[in-house]
Protein backbone atom coordinates (compact mmCIF):
# COMPACT_ATOMS: atom_id res chain seq x y z
CA UNK A 1 0.00 0.00 0.00
CA UNK A 2 1.39 3.49 -0.76
CA UNK A 3 2.06 5.34 2.15
CA UNK A 4 0.69 8.55 2.52
CA UNK A 5 1.84 12.03 2.17
CA UNK A 6 2.49 13.50 5.50
CA UNK A 7 3.57 17.03 3.29
CA UNK A 8 1.10 20.13 3.25
CA UNK A 9 1.45 22.72 1.22
CA UNK A 10 1.40 25.96 2.29
CA UNK A 11 -1.26 28.42 0.49
CA UNK A 12 -1.22 31.60 2.27
CA UNK A 13 0.86 33.43 4.97
CA UNK A 14 -0.29 36.48 7.45
CA UNK A 15 1.24 39.60 6.90
CA UNK A 16 3.03 40.00 10.01
CA UNK A 17 2.95 36.73 11.23
CA UNK A 18 5.14 33.86 13.29
CA UNK A 19 5.20 32.39 9.75
CA UNK A 20 6.12 35.33 7.72
CA UNK A 21 9.31 36.39 10.12
CA UNK A 22 10.31 32.79 10.05
CA UNK A 23 10.68 33.20 6.28
CA UNK A 24 7.90 30.61 5.02
CA UNK A 25 6.16 31.37 2.15
CA UNK A 26 3.38 30.07 0.09
CA UNK A 27 4.47 26.85 -1.93
CA UNK A 28 6.56 26.01 1.02
CA UNK A 29 5.88 22.52 2.94
CA UNK A 30 5.03 21.48 6.43
CA UNK A 31 6.61 18.51 7.82
CA UNK A 32 6.26 18.07 11.19
CA UNK A 33 5.90 19.60 14.24
CA UNK A 34 7.92 18.96 17.17
CA UNK A 35 9.26 15.98 15.33
CA UNK A 36 5.96 14.58 14.66
CA UNK A 37 4.09 14.27 11.36
CA UNK A 38 1.07 16.01 10.95
CA UNK A 39 -2.02 13.89 10.07
CA UNK A 40 -4.78 16.49 9.71
CA UNK A 41 -5.62 19.94 10.93
CA UNK A 42 -6.86 18.50 14.47
CA UNK A 43 -2.90 17.23 14.85
CA UNK A 44 -1.43 20.34 13.80
CA UNK A 45 -3.76 22.67 16.23
CA UNK A 46 -3.25 21.33 19.20
CA UNK A 47 0.66 20.37 18.21
CA UNK A 48 1.20 24.24 17.70
CA UNK A 49 -0.96 25.14 21.10
CA UNK A 50 2.59 25.19 22.86
CA UNK A 51 5.10 27.97 23.86
CA UNK A 52 8.10 26.42 22.49
CA UNK A 53 8.46 24.79 19.37
CA UNK A 54 9.77 23.26 16.60
CA UNK A 55 8.58 23.25 12.79
CA UNK A 56 10.19 21.24 9.86
CA UNK A 57 9.84 23.45 6.75
CA UNK A 58 10.52 21.92 2.81
CA UNK A 59 11.30 24.63 0.47
CA UNK A 60 9.99 23.77 -2.79
CA UNK A 61 13.89 23.78 -4.09
CA UNK A 62 13.48 20.70 -1.59
CA UNK A 63 15.86 22.49 0.71
CA UNK A 64 14.43 21.07 4.63
CA UNK A 65 14.70 24.35 7.71
CA UNK A 66 14.09 23.60 11.09
CA UNK A 67 12.67 26.26 12.94
CA UNK A 68 12.70 26.83 16.62
CA UNK A 69 9.64 29.08 17.69
CA UNK A 70 9.71 30.57 21.18
CA UNK A 71 5.62 32.24 21.47
CA UNK A 72 2.21 32.62 23.78
CA UNK A 73 0.60 29.67 24.49
CA UNK A 74 -2.47 29.04 21.93
CA UNK A 75 -1.17 31.88 19.36
CA UNK A 76 -1.31 31.10 15.91
CA UNK A 77 1.78 30.80 13.40
CA UNK A 78 -0.16 32.04 10.67
CA UNK A 79 -0.01 29.93 7.48
CA UNK A 80 -3.31 28.41 5.73
CA UNK A 81 -2.78 25.40 4.02
CA UNK A 82 -4.01 23.99 0.08
CA UNK A 83 -6.32 21.99 1.40
CA UNK A 84 -8.20 23.47 4.70
CA UNK A 85 -8.69 19.82 6.25
CA UNK A 86 -4.71 18.85 5.54
CA UNK A 87 -6.46 15.92 4.49
CA UNK A 88 -9.01 14.26 1.91
CA UNK A 89 -12.55 14.93 2.80
CA UNK A 90 -14.56 12.05 3.86
CA UNK A 91 -17.63 11.27 2.01
CA UNK A 92 -20.86 10.00 3.73
CA UNK A 93 -22.06 6.34 2.90
CA UNK A 94 -25.21 6.20 4.09
CA UNK A 95 -28.82 6.40 2.10
CA UNK A 96 -30.26 8.44 4.75
CA UNK A 97 -34.14 8.31 3.56
CA UNK A 98 -34.22 12.20 4.35
CA UNK A 99 -31.12 12.85 2.71
CA UNK A 100 -31.71 16.86 1.00
CA UNK A 101 -28.77 15.77 -2.07
CA UNK A 102 -30.86 12.76 -3.24
CA UNK A 103 -34.01 15.19 -3.77
CA UNK A 104 -31.54 17.48 -5.67
CA UNK A 105 -31.89 18.08 -9.59
CA UNK A 106 -29.36 17.61 -12.17
CA UNK A 107 -27.18 19.55 -13.56
CA UNK A 108 -26.41 22.09 -10.12
CA UNK A 109 -22.93 23.13 -9.37
CA UNK A 110 -20.51 20.14 -9.01
CA UNK A 111 -20.13 20.73 -5.41
CA UNK A 112 -23.68 20.56 -4.05
CA UNK A 113 -23.70 17.03 -4.65
CA UNK A 114 -20.92 16.09 -2.52
CA UNK A 115 -22.06 14.10 1.07
CA UNK A 116 -19.69 14.91 3.85
CA UNK A 117 -19.90 12.98 7.07
CA UNK A 118 -16.25 14.29 8.19
CA UNK A 119 -16.27 15.29 12.49
CA UNK A 120 -13.53 17.44 11.33
CA UNK A 121 -16.04 19.50 9.35
CA UNK A 122 -17.76 19.26 12.70
CA UNK A 123 -15.50 21.10 14.58
CA UNK A 124 -14.03 23.62 12.12
CA UNK A 125 -17.82 24.15 10.17
CA UNK A 126 -20.37 23.00 12.72
CA UNK A 127 -21.57 20.31 10.42
CA UNK A 128 -23.89 17.32 11.48
CA UNK A 129 -22.05 13.80 11.41
CA UNK A 130 -23.51 10.56 11.56
CA UNK A 131 -20.74 9.17 13.53
CA UNK A 132 -20.88 6.06 10.74
CA UNK A 133 -17.26 7.32 9.17
CA UNK A 134 -15.82 7.79 12.59
CA UNK A 135 -12.82 4.99 13.21
CA UNK A 136 -11.66 4.24 16.88
CA UNK A 137 -8.55 6.08 15.97
CA UNK A 138 -10.77 9.24 15.34
CA UNK A 139 -12.31 8.73 18.81
CA UNK A 140 -9.13 8.30 20.46
CA UNK A 141 -7.78 11.73 19.09
CA UNK A 142 -10.98 13.85 19.93
CA UNK A 143 -10.49 12.23 23.30
CA UNK A 144 -6.98 13.16 23.62
CA UNK A 145 -7.21 16.62 22.09
CA UNK A 146 -10.45 17.56 23.95
CA UNK A 147 -11.98 18.69 21.04
CA UNK A 148 -15.19 19.95 21.29
CA UNK A 149 -18.07 20.42 20.66
CA UNK A 150 -18.80 17.91 18.40
CA UNK A 151 -22.25 18.15 16.73
CA UNK A 152 -24.02 14.34 15.76
CA UNK A 153 -26.88 13.63 13.85
CA UNK A 154 -28.65 11.45 16.15
CA UNK A 155 -32.09 10.55 14.31
CA UNK A 156 -33.05 8.18 16.19
CA UNK A 157 -31.97 6.33 19.64
CA UNK A 158 -33.48 3.00 18.50
CA UNK A 159 -30.67 1.34 16.93
CA UNK A 160 -32.45 -1.01 14.70
CA UNK A 161 -34.54 2.30 13.55
CA UNK A 162 -31.23 4.43 13.01
CA UNK A 163 -29.73 1.50 10.95
CA UNK A 164 -33.02 1.65 8.60
CA UNK A 165 -33.36 5.55 8.27
CA UNK A 166 -29.35 5.60 7.39
CA UNK A 167 -29.65 2.59 5.51
CA UNK A 168 -26.79 1.25 7.10
CA UNK A 169 -26.28 -1.78 8.97
CA UNK A 170 -23.71 -0.04 11.36
CA UNK A 171 -25.78 2.61 12.23
CA UNK A 172 -26.83 1.12 15.53
CA UNK A 173 -23.54 0.25 16.67
CA UNK A 174 -22.24 3.82 16.14
CA UNK A 175 -24.28 5.29 18.80
CA UNK A 176 -22.12 3.19 21.15
CA UNK A 177 -19.46 5.96 20.32
CA UNK A 178 -21.46 8.68 22.17
CA UNK A 179 -20.88 6.57 25.62
CA UNK A 180 -17.39 6.95 24.73
CA UNK A 181 -16.93 10.87 24.25
CA UNK A 182 -19.81 11.75 26.98
CA UNK A 183 -18.01 9.34 29.34
CA UNK A 184 -14.61 11.70 28.78
CA UNK A 185 -16.36 14.69 28.80
CA UNK A 186 -16.60 15.65 25.35
CA UNK A 187 -18.87 18.59 24.86
CA UNK A 188 -21.94 17.12 22.44
CA UNK A 189 -24.66 18.74 20.35
CA UNK A 190 -27.57 16.77 18.59
CA UNK A 191 -29.86 16.88 15.69
CA UNK A 192 -33.02 14.82 14.74
CA UNK A 193 -34.41 15.13 11.15
CA UNK A 194 -38.11 14.12 11.94
CA UNK A 195 -39.74 11.93 9.51
CA UNK A 196 -43.14 11.27 9.61
CA UNK A 197 -44.66 8.28 10.61
CA UNK A 198 -40.82 6.97 10.99
CA UNK A 199 -39.08 8.65 13.97
CA UNK A 200 -41.68 10.71 15.29
CA UNK A 201 -44.37 10.19 18.38
CA UNK A 202 -43.41 7.22 20.51
CA UNK A 203 -40.14 6.73 19.26
CA UNK A 204 -39.41 10.37 19.30
CA UNK A 205 -39.91 10.66 23.00
CA UNK A 206 -38.02 7.24 23.74
CA UNK A 207 -35.21 9.17 21.65
CA UNK A 208 -35.42 12.07 23.67
CA UNK A 209 -35.13 10.25 26.86
CA UNK A 210 -32.44 8.11 26.06
CA UNK A 211 -30.52 11.66 24.42
CA UNK A 212 -31.30 13.11 27.88
CA UNK A 213 -29.04 10.84 29.61
CA UNK A 214 -25.48 12.21 28.44
CA UNK A 215 -27.07 16.01 29.38
CA UNK A 216 -25.17 18.30 29.79
CA UNK A 217 -22.61 17.20 28.47
CA UNK A 218 -24.92 16.61 25.38
CA UNK A 219 -25.89 20.81 25.35
CA UNK A 220 -28.53 20.66 22.42
CA UNK A 221 -30.40 18.37 20.67
CA UNK A 222 -32.68 20.01 17.96
CA UNK A 223 -35.43 18.69 15.74
CA UNK A 224 -36.28 20.16 12.27
CA UNK A 225 -38.49 19.01 10.02
CA UNK A 226 -37.67 16.74 6.86
CA UNK A 227 -37.13 18.63 3.81
CA UNK A 228 -39.12 17.48 1.33
CA UNK A 229 -38.46 18.58 -2.80
CA UNK A 230 -40.48 17.82 -5.87
CA UNK A 231 -37.43 15.31 -6.68
CA UNK A 232 -38.39 12.07 -4.87
CA UNK A 233 -39.23 9.52 -7.51
CA UNK A 234 -37.72 6.37 -6.54
CA UNK A 235 -36.84 6.95 -2.95
CA UNK A 236 -38.62 6.33 0.18
CA UNK A 237 -41.86 7.82 0.66
CA UNK A 238 -41.91 10.24 3.02
CA UNK A 239 -45.19 12.84 3.50
CA UNK A 240 -44.97 16.34 4.88
CA UNK A 241 -46.08 17.26 8.33
CA UNK A 242 -49.39 19.35 8.75
CA UNK A 243 -50.27 21.54 11.37
CA UNK A 244 -51.84 19.16 14.04
CA UNK A 245 -48.12 17.02 13.56
CA UNK A 246 -46.43 19.86 14.64
CA UNK A 247 -48.79 20.92 17.37
CA UNK A 248 -48.23 17.60 18.87
CA UNK A 249 -43.91 17.38 17.85
CA UNK A 250 -43.98 21.01 20.30
CA UNK A 251 -45.87 19.71 23.21
CA UNK A 252 -43.46 16.85 23.50
CA UNK A 253 -40.28 19.17 23.29
CA UNK A 254 -41.57 21.38 25.65
CA UNK A 255 -42.86 18.76 27.88
CA UNK A 256 -39.20 17.59 27.75
CA UNK A 257 -38.15 21.48 28.33
CA UNK A 258 -39.23 21.47 31.79
CA UNK A 259 -38.30 18.03 32.75
CA UNK A 260 -34.20 19.07 31.52
CA UNK A 261 -34.33 22.58 32.91
CA UNK A 262 -35.09 21.49 36.37
CA UNK A 263 -32.67 18.44 36.44
CA UNK A 264 -29.66 19.99 34.53
CA UNK A 265 -30.52 23.80 34.13
CA UNK A 266 -30.78 23.59 30.25
CA UNK A 267 -33.18 23.13 28.23
CA UNK A 268 -31.99 20.29 25.98
CA UNK A 269 -34.30 19.77 23.17
CA UNK A 270 -35.51 22.32 20.87
CA UNK A 271 -37.47 22.69 17.79
CA UNK A 272 -36.46 24.61 14.92
CA UNK A 273 -38.59 27.66 14.33
CA UNK A 274 -40.47 26.21 10.98
CA UNK A 275 -42.80 23.77 13.83
CA UNK A 276 -43.92 26.72 15.24
CA UNK A 277 -44.96 28.76 11.86
CA UNK A 278 -46.65 25.07 10.86
CA UNK A 279 -48.51 25.19 14.37
CA UNK A 280 -49.58 28.83 14.15
CA UNK A 281 -47.91 29.45 16.87
CA UNK A 282 -46.22 31.94 19.25
CA UNK A 283 -42.38 31.36 19.05
CA UNK A 284 -40.64 30.74 22.80
CA UNK A 285 -39.09 33.57 24.59
CA UNK A 286 -35.48 33.57 24.20
CA UNK A 287 -34.62 32.45 27.32
CA UNK A 288 -35.86 29.41 26.48
CA UNK A 289 -32.74 28.59 23.71
CA UNK A 290 -30.07 28.54 25.79
CA UNK A 291 -28.03 31.32 24.30
CA UNK A 292 -28.90 29.86 20.80
CA UNK A 293 -26.87 27.34 20.80
CA UNK A 294 -28.52 25.65 17.73
CA UNK A 295 -29.34 29.07 16.04
CA UNK A 296 -27.09 28.34 12.61
CA UNK A 297 -29.78 25.19 12.55
CA UNK A 298 -32.92 27.02 12.36
CA UNK A 299 -33.42 27.02 15.93
CA UNK A 300 -34.36 30.32 17.53
CA UNK A 301 -33.31 32.69 14.29
CA UNK A 302 -36.84 34.48 13.91
CA UNK A 303 -37.36 35.24 17.62
CA UNK A 304 -33.65 36.72 18.07
CA UNK A 305 -34.55 38.55 15.08
CA UNK A 306 -38.00 39.59 16.41
CA UNK A 307 -36.28 40.32 20.09
CA UNK A 308 -33.13 42.72 18.51
CA UNK A 309 -35.60 44.71 16.05
CA UNK A 310 -37.02 45.74 18.75
CA UNK A 311 -34.31 46.40 20.58
CA UNK A 312 -32.62 48.51 17.89
CA UNK A 313 -36.33 50.29 17.11
CA UNK A 314 -36.25 50.95 21.12
CA UNK A 315 -33.35 53.58 20.65
CA UNK A 316 -34.98 55.88 18.03
CA UNK A 317 -37.28 58.38 18.06
CA UNK A 318 -40.63 58.46 15.83
CA UNK A 319 -39.27 60.19 12.30
CA UNK A 320 -41.58 60.97 9.58
CA UNK A 321 -38.78 62.67 7.24
CA UNK A 322 -37.91 59.14 5.98
CA UNK A 323 -39.81 58.83 3.28
CA UNK A 324 -39.12 55.77 0.55
CA UNK A 325 -40.62 52.37 -0.87
CA UNK A 326 -38.46 49.34 -0.73
CA UNK A 327 -39.56 45.84 -0.73
CA UNK A 328 -38.23 41.97 0.95
CA UNK A 329 -38.44 38.57 -1.30
CA UNK A 330 -38.97 35.83 1.56
CA UNK A 331 -39.60 31.95 1.79
CA UNK A 332 -43.32 31.36 2.78
CA UNK A 333 -42.79 30.30 5.85
CA UNK A 334 -40.48 33.68 7.06
CA UNK A 335 -42.93 36.36 5.67
CA UNK A 336 -45.72 36.80 8.03
CA UNK A 337 -43.28 37.36 10.70
CA UNK A 338 -41.03 39.75 8.26
CA UNK A 339 -44.27 41.81 7.33
CA UNK A 340 -44.76 42.05 11.57
CA UNK A 341 -41.52 43.29 11.58
CA UNK A 342 -41.71 45.76 8.50
CA UNK A 343 -44.90 47.24 10.44
CA UNK A 344 -42.93 47.63 13.73
CA UNK A 345 -40.54 49.65 11.37
CA UNK A 346 -43.02 51.76 10.06
CA UNK A 347 -45.05 52.56 13.19
CA UNK A 348 -41.37 54.89 13.98
CA UNK A 349 -41.25 55.43 10.61
CA UNK A 350 -44.69 56.22 8.90
CA UNK A 351 -43.31 57.21 5.13
CA UNK A 352 -41.33 53.96 5.18
CA UNK A 353 -43.45 51.64 2.88
CA UNK A 354 -42.59 47.79 3.13
CA UNK A 355 -43.54 45.09 0.40
CA UNK A 356 -43.07 41.90 1.39
CA UNK A 357 -42.87 39.34 -1.48
CA UNK A 358 -43.36 35.35 -0.06
CA UNK A 359 -41.96 33.46 -3.14
CA UNK A 360 -43.05 30.09 -3.95
CA UNK A 361 -40.11 27.57 -4.43
CA UNK A 362 -41.35 25.81 -7.94
CA UNK A 363 -37.85 24.91 -8.49
CA UNK A 364 -38.03 22.51 -5.44
CA UNK A 365 -41.49 22.37 -5.08
CA UNK A 366 -43.68 23.67 -2.81
CA UNK A 367 -43.51 21.87 0.15
CA UNK A 368 -39.57 23.80 0.43
CA UNK A 369 -41.02 27.30 2.01
CA UNK A 370 -37.59 28.04 3.54
CA UNK A 371 -35.58 31.09 2.15
CA UNK A 372 -32.14 29.39 1.56
CA UNK A 373 -33.75 27.21 -1.20
CA UNK A 374 -34.75 30.10 -2.91
CA UNK A 375 -33.23 30.63 -6.60
CA UNK A 376 -32.75 33.13 -9.16
CA UNK A 377 -35.27 31.81 -11.12
CA UNK A 378 -37.98 31.76 -9.00
CA UNK A 379 -37.28 35.17 -7.85
CA UNK A 380 -37.11 36.74 -10.95
CA UNK A 381 -39.75 34.98 -12.50
CA UNK A 382 -42.47 36.06 -9.30
CA UNK A 383 -40.94 39.80 -8.98
CA UNK A 384 -41.00 40.51 -12.56
CA UNK A 385 -43.61 42.53 -12.45
CA UNK A 386 -43.94 43.24 -8.73
CA UNK A 387 -43.54 47.14 -7.49
CA UNK A 388 -40.42 46.67 -5.60
CA UNK A 389 -39.58 50.22 -4.68
CA UNK A 390 -36.05 51.87 -4.60
CA UNK A 391 -34.72 48.74 -3.30
CA UNK A 392 -35.07 44.71 -3.00
CA UNK A 393 -34.03 43.16 -0.01
CA UNK A 394 -33.40 39.71 0.30
CA UNK A 395 -32.41 37.02 3.45
CA UNK A 396 -28.54 36.20 3.75
CA UNK A 397 -29.48 32.64 3.89
CA UNK A 398 -30.72 32.73 0.26
CA UNK A 399 -27.15 33.29 -1.39
CA UNK A 400 -23.99 31.12 -0.58
CA UNK A 401 -22.17 32.28 2.66
CA UNK A 402 -18.71 33.52 0.86
CA UNK A 403 -19.63 35.30 -2.21
CA UNK A 404 -23.32 36.55 -3.95
CA UNK A 405 -24.07 33.29 -5.94
CA UNK A 406 -27.61 31.74 -5.67
CA UNK A 407 -28.14 27.90 -5.71
CA UNK A 408 -28.71 27.77 -9.47
CA UNK A 409 -25.46 29.79 -9.97
CA UNK A 410 -26.94 32.91 -11.07
CA UNK A 411 -25.33 36.09 -8.99
CA UNK A 412 -27.31 39.01 -7.25
CA UNK A 413 -26.14 41.43 -10.24
CA UNK A 414 -28.10 38.90 -12.42
CA UNK A 415 -31.31 39.31 -10.41
CA UNK A 416 -30.63 43.20 -10.42
CA UNK A 417 -30.41 43.57 -14.57
CA UNK A 418 -33.47 40.77 -14.82
CA UNK A 419 -35.41 43.29 -12.00
CA UNK A 420 -33.65 46.53 -13.28
CA UNK A 421 -33.62 47.04 -9.22
CA UNK A 422 -30.86 47.45 -7.10
CA UNK A 423 -30.41 44.03 -4.49
CA UNK A 424 -29.25 44.06 -0.75
CA UNK A 425 -28.49 41.43 1.12
CA UNK A 426 -29.29 41.70 4.57
CA UNK A 427 -27.39 40.19 7.70
CA UNK A 428 -29.14 38.04 10.22
CA UNK A 429 -29.45 40.61 13.10
CA UNK A 430 -32.10 43.00 14.14
CA UNK A 431 -29.96 46.19 13.27
CA UNK A 432 -29.02 45.48 9.77
CA UNK A 433 -32.85 44.47 9.31
CA UNK A 434 -34.20 48.28 10.58
CA UNK A 435 -30.91 49.79 8.48
CA UNK A 436 -31.93 48.14 5.43
CA UNK A 437 -35.36 49.27 5.77
CA UNK A 438 -34.46 52.54 6.45
CA UNK A 439 -31.35 52.27 3.35
CA UNK A 440 -28.98 53.32 6.28
CA UNK A 441 -26.77 50.45 5.80
CA UNK A 442 -24.91 51.59 2.51
CA UNK A 443 -24.06 48.20 1.54
CA UNK A 444 -26.38 48.73 -1.68
CA UNK A 445 -24.73 47.44 -4.86
CA UNK A 446 -24.33 49.43 -7.76
CA UNK A 447 -24.72 47.13 -10.92
CA UNK A 448 -25.36 48.75 -14.15
CA UNK A 449 -29.17 48.45 -14.56
CA UNK A 450 -29.31 49.67 -17.92
CA UNK A 451 -27.88 46.84 -19.22
CA UNK A 452 -29.90 45.13 -22.03
CA UNK A 453 -31.70 42.13 -19.70
CA UNK A 454 -30.69 38.73 -21.03
CA UNK A 455 -32.94 36.84 -18.63
CA UNK A 456 -35.93 37.83 -20.87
Amino acid sequence: MKKKDHRHKVSTVEPGSIAEELGIEPGDFLLAVNDQEIEDIFDYHYLINEEYLTVLIEKPDGEQWELEIEKEFEDDLGMEFENGLMDDYRSCHNKCIFCFIDQMPPGMRETLYFKDDDSRLSFLQGNYVTLTNMSEHDIDRIIRYHLGPINVSFQAMNPKLRCQMLHNRFAGEALKKVDRLYENGIEMNGQIVLCKGVNDGEELRYSIEALGKYMPVLQSVSVVPVGLTKFREGLYPLEPFNKEDAGEVLDMIEHYQKIFYEKYGIHGIHAGDEWYLLAERELPEAERYDGYIQYENGVGMLRSLIDEVEEELALREKDESISHTISIATGYSAAPVLRQLADRVQEKYPNVYTEVYPIVNHFFGERITVAGLLTFQDLKEQLLEKNLGERLLLPSTIVKSDEDLFLDDYRVGDLETALQTPVNIVKSSGRAFVEALLMEDGEVRHSQIGEVNKYE
